[in-house]
């Protein structure tokens, strides 16, 4: 038997429930990795609300994870019993002592980095990486807007952005959280509950604006996010945290500039093994130089799932966020 995080209706935290269960054998192109450390993100939240629909009730939590192989499906070839490995993708159910997914969706680590340090970064770093590197690629030199700066996408945003010679703009709620993302590299900060954070990027680019503005909180940042942006420039929502940005006039973008805009995904990048292994890859190295460093600043046991959410969400939490199974 193993134990499990699962949900059999969906609502606040109270729904998490910890179970015992017997794990599934793998299938064909599939692996069983035992976890070590469990990666918690806000994605799971929105599961967990039903904003997001699980495939079925009663379901398993969470996509990101690292530990050990400890069974191999038929085929699996890239994968062995006792490889150390991470994942960032999958069915639902990381927030267990094991879980089953498509071997095509896990990575080997490298010696240099541990699993913890791989459970707190391979979804977020992933993120960080298509949204850098992909989605608009930055060569340096140009100006970005990115909300919710001091958690755990955006601490290793900044230290990514100025690894590439990026003068990155965070937005915050306490001078605290403005400090982390100082430290991490970020160019500039806005606390957005004292100051019009249209009015200060205006000052800080001199009235030039931003290259890019890259938006995790959704509904209630949308107008704000596209009022900092320079003419033809690129709107990147990539998250929900206030609610889904809804009703939107498309004639809004000509209005405010010809703007582009965006909603990517993980999974729309990272679609094909040979994909994830690259952007894994540039994570890795990333790590392994020092020059992109993950804090982990809350660590919670398997069965605190909800606590650990309920901080999430009430962005009460910094850096990096675990469980440990």
């Amino acid at each position: 038997m193993a134990k499990r995080i699962q949900f059999a209706r969906t609502g606040g935290p109270e729904v998490l429930e910890l179970v015992d269960v017997t794990p599934a054998e793998p299938a064909p192109g599939e692996v069983r990795v035992r976890n070590q450390a469990v990666g918690l993100n806000f994605i799971d939240i929105y599961f967990r609300t039903g904003l997001y629909p699980a495939p079925s009730l009663p379901s398993g939590l969470g996509t990101e994870g690292a530990g050990v192989v400890d069974a191999v499906g038929e085929g699996v070839t890239h994968l062995e019993v006792g490889d150390r490995v991470a994942y960032a993708q999958g069915p639902l159910g990381a927030y267990a002592e094991q879980h089953v997914l498509p071997a095509a969706k896990v990575v080997a680590l490298p010696a240099g980095i541990d699993v913890e340090t791989a459970a707190a970064s391979m979804l977020k770093g992933l993120t960080v990486q298509y949204l850098l590197r992909q989605t608009c690629p930055l060569e340096g030199g140009e100006t970005i807007l990115w909300h919710a700066a001091a958690g755990g996408v955006g601490s290793i945003a900044c230290q990514w952005a100025r690894a590439l010679g990026v003068k990155l703009i965070g937005t915050f709620s306490s001078p605290e959280k403005a400090a982390l993302a100082e430290k991490n590299g970020a160019w500039a900060t806005i606390d957005y509950t004292r100051e019009d954070v249209v009015e200060r990027v205006r000052e800080l680019t001199e009235g030039a604006m931003c290259d890019v503005v890259y938006d995790s909180v959704g509904k209630d940042t949308w107008e704000t996010s596209l009022d900092c942006l320079k003419p033809r420039s690129l709107m990147v929502s990539f998250g929900n945290a206030s609610g889904a940005v809804e009703g939107v006039n498309i004639g809004i973008l000509n209005q405010k500039g010809s703007l582009f805009v965006t909603r990517p995904s993980l999974n729309g990048y990272a679609d094909t093994r040979e994909r994830l292994e690259w952007m894994a890859g540039e994570l890795f190295a990333m790590l392994e130089s020092g020059k992109v460093t993950v804090d982990i600043a809350q660590r919670y046991s398997l069965a605190e799932a909800g606590k650990a959410q309920e901080a999430l969400q009430g962005r009460q939490t910094t850096g990096s966020t675990i469980l440990l199974p």
